[in-house]
This record gives structure tokens, sequence and C-alpha cells, in this order.
């Protein structure tokens, strides 16, 4: 939206020219009311709202963010926002019911209409996470003996009610789903040919119970804009599009984003999220990061002998720890990244555990090379780690080896094991994981040295 556009929005508002904005308002798309209230301050937020008739009002609601919809909640009146939830679709008003207080909830499906009460109450009655909870009952449901003319007809006078009309689903006289058949198929046919003719009885269905992760991948493997939704007994009760799914991927992504960065996943927005309740949400994973931590002093502790004979090697414990951390976030957020999107099962372990082996050998020898010419290069520059600089550079190098392939392995295979446990992935998160490689990193490091050092620094 042109920012002079805003500028007249609100020049208008300050002047009282109400009746003029409210013809201006008419000629914006809903997407870009919606960028507009979202950029206009509380006050100015409701003078626009409250100037747009009911349908338009009622599409800008549904994609405006969760705290503005609660702020207009909060402060127009209850019979505008009882027509404007009566017009919600069923699915944008669970969603932003879930967001509410219970008693507030309470109040507002009191508020609604008997028949949109009767949907609403039935939709929250799903499991949270369930196909259910994202299903409206807005769809055109047809039989096998209609004709093609039938069928227009029937959209014709129904299907303004309808969340899409790219596909129609075919019922029996149960309500079992039997079929679904693309809208072009319709268009393209003879007016009096039979439903039956354009049937072939192959269809993708979700079920209601079913979680919303599943409905994402069948979403992405079956290339749909929606999807029905049946009981355990096949009778069609609603569908989910697309629009319900990109929502959830981009809150699954997000939450497993968070839990990545060492932190419990925020229930809210960021700047919407309670200072203390953020701080209650990342100190937990941060305490245990420190007492992980704790084990390098103890580490360090049980190799005092070993750094007091040999102070040169305390030079590369950042590389060691760092490398070896590095190799295992990495590894982490490949695995996290590819098990979401369905790369391989959890029975395909043995392949994953035969690439990071493969790649943590090759990334180590990489690295080793690498460290150990830095140290021979400072070496002939300036001769600062004494007569035996060869076996140290070699203890560095076999080091690296060693820390980067276990760091590719803990990486790896730690969110498989989560899983199989029935736990989330994401919670073997980088700073987890790199935690854990610094520790054992450092032994292998000093192990390394105990050999290739001894009877010279050691």
């Amino acid at each position: 939206m042109q920012p002079q556009t805003v500028e007249t929005i609100t020049s208008l508002i300050q002047e009282g020219e109400f009746f003029k904005l409210k013809q201006v308002l008419r000629e914006f798309q809903p997407s870009e009311l919606v960028a507009l209230i979202e950029e206009e301050e509380e006050r100015e937020q409701l003078i626009i709202f409250r100037l747009l008739p009911l349908k338009l009002a009622t599409e800008v609601f549904e994609y405006l963010d969760l705290e503005v919809q609660r702020h207009f909640l909060d402060n127009l009146a209850q019979d505008k926002m009882a027509d404007i939830l009566n017009e919600m679709s069923p699915d944008d008003r669970t969603t932003l019911l879930e967001f509410l207080p219970a008693n507030f909830v309470a109040e507002l499906v009191q508020s609604l209409s008997e028949e949109e009460r009767k949907v609403t109450l039935q939709l929250l009655g799903y499991p949270e996470d369930s196909v259910g909870r994202l299903m409206t009952p807005d769809y055109i449901a047809i039989r096998e003996n209609w004709t093609v003319q039938q069928v227009l007809d029937f959209i014709r006078q129904h299907g303004g009610q309808s969340e899409t009309l790219s596909m129609l689903y075919v019922t029996d006289a149960q309500g079992v789903l039997i079929d679904d058949i693309r809208i072009r198929e319709f268009l393209l046919s003879a007016p009096t040919a039979q439903v039956r003719s354009l049937m072939d009885r192959r269809f993708v269905q979700l079920t209601a119970s079913q979680d919303q992760e599943d409905a994402i991948d069948i979403f992405r493997r079956n290339d749909r804009n929606a999807l029905p939704v049946v009981s355990n007994q096949g009778i069609l009760l609603g569908i989910v599009t697309i629009d319900d799914i990109l929502s959830i991927r981009e809150q699954e992504d997000t939450e497993d984003m968070q839990k990545l960065g060492g932190s419990e996943a925020l229930d809210e927005p960021y700047l919407a999220t309670p200072l203390m309740r953020m701080v209650q949400k990342r100190a937990g994973w941060l305490v245990i990061l420190f007492l992980g931590e704790l084990l390098t002093a103890s580490a360090m502790q049980f190799f005092e002998g070993e750094l007091q004979k040999a102070i040169v090697l305390v030079q590369f414990i950042p590389l060691i720890i760092s490398s070896g951390g590095n190799s295992g976030s990495q590894a982490t957020s490949l695995i996290i990244r590819a098990m979401a999107l369905g790369e391989f099962t959890l029975s395909e372990w043995w392949r994953v555990l035969r690439r990071e082996i493969l790649s943590g050998l090759a990334l180590g020898v990489i690295l080793g090379v690498v460290g150990f010419g830095r140290i021979a290069l400072w070496q002939m520059v300036s001769p600062i780690y004494g007569p035996h600089w060869l076996l140290v550079a070699l203890t560095v190098g076999v080091a690296l080896v060693g820390i980067v392939l276990w760091g590719s392995l803990a990486g790896s295979m730690l969110p498989l094991i989560l899983r199989r446990l029935g736990l989330d992935p994401a919670t073997s998160s980088a700073p987890f994981v790199a935690t854990l490689v610094d520790v054992t990193g450092l032994i292998i490091y000093f192990t390394v040295a105990l050999v290739l050092l001894r009877g010279t620094l050691l």
C-alpha cells in the first residue's frame, strides 16, 4: 500500500470525514485493508473497522492478527462482533476461540446463532491438534445419480457459502463419502451426463481425529487445495483447505526453530509474550545447558596434570570445542528438517548413519588438515610450539577428525532416538548437541594427546 494512501486515510480520520472515508475504504481489497489496519494505532483501527460493511469486515477480520482480533472483541459493540462471528468461516472462528480465555469463549459462543453455535461447539470438541479443529462444514456434496445440469444448478443455489468450489464431493444416502470430482469435469461434460459416469472412486481423505502434522504431509504429497474430512465410519464431516494447512505448517516450523535455538516454543507472538513468561521459557534450557557445560570443567580438571605438562594444548581447546559443536549442530538441523519433510523414515536410520560416518570423516579430515597446516605455518613464522611442534600439530589434526566425526554422529542420531521414543526431535536442539559434544570432544582431544605425546611433552 502506498504511503500517501495511508496518509490520506489518517487525514480523513483526523478531520472526521467518516462518510468520505467509508466510500474510500470500499475500494480496497481485504488484504490491503488488513495491512492498513495493522499499521494504524488502536483508535484508528477501531474507526476503520467500524466503517466497513459486514461482508467486507468479516473477510478482513478473518485475516487479522489474533491480538488485533482480541482488541476488536474487547472494544466493539457486542452485536456487531456477533454478526461478524456468525459470518466467519467455522475453522477461522475456532482458531480465534482457541486463543481466548475460557470465560470469554463461553460468552462469545452464546452470541452465535443456534446453527453456528452448534458447528463451533462441535469443532471445539475435537482434540486440540486434530484435523477436526481445522475443518469447515461449508462444502458442496452431490449424489451419483444426479446429472451434470442438476449439479451446476445446485452449485448456483448453494455454492455461495462453500469454502471452495474446486472439488465436489459425492456421498451416498447415509452421507458416506464415495468420491471427489474436480469442478472442471462438470464444466467440460454434457449437461445430461450423470455424476456416476465421471466417478473413478479413487480419492484422498482425512479423518477428524487425525493429527494435523499427518494432514500436512498428505496435502504435500497429493497437491490439493482442499481435502475431505470423514468420521471413523466414512461419513463426510467437512473439508480442510490449503490456507489452514499453510498456517499450521508455519506454526510447526516456528516451534521447531525456537526449540532448535535452545528454548521452549512460545505460545504467543514474541512481542505479545509477557516478559516473565519469556524468561520462564528460556531459563530451563539455559540452566540445563549450563549444568552440561560444567561437565566440560570437570573434564579439564580430570586432565589437569596433562595440561600443566603441555600447556600448549590449552591454546587449541576453543578450536576443538567449536569444531565438534558446529558439526553436531549442522547434522541436527539437517536431520530434523529432513524428518519434517518426510525424506526418510526411522527404519532407514542405518542409511543416515552411513552417510554421517562418511561425511563426518571427510569433514574431519578437511578441518584436521587445516588445523595441522595452521600450526605448521605459525611454527615457520615464529617457533612458538617448541621442538615437538609436529606431534602437537598431529594431535590437533587427529583429534579434529575424531571430534567432527563424533559430532556428526551424535547430531544425526539423537533426533532419531527421540522420535523413536515418541518425543519431539526438535528438543535435541543445536545447543544441547553442542554441549554434549563439548564434553566428549575434550575427552577425545586429551586421549589422542596422551597417546601421541607420551614420552615427549607428557
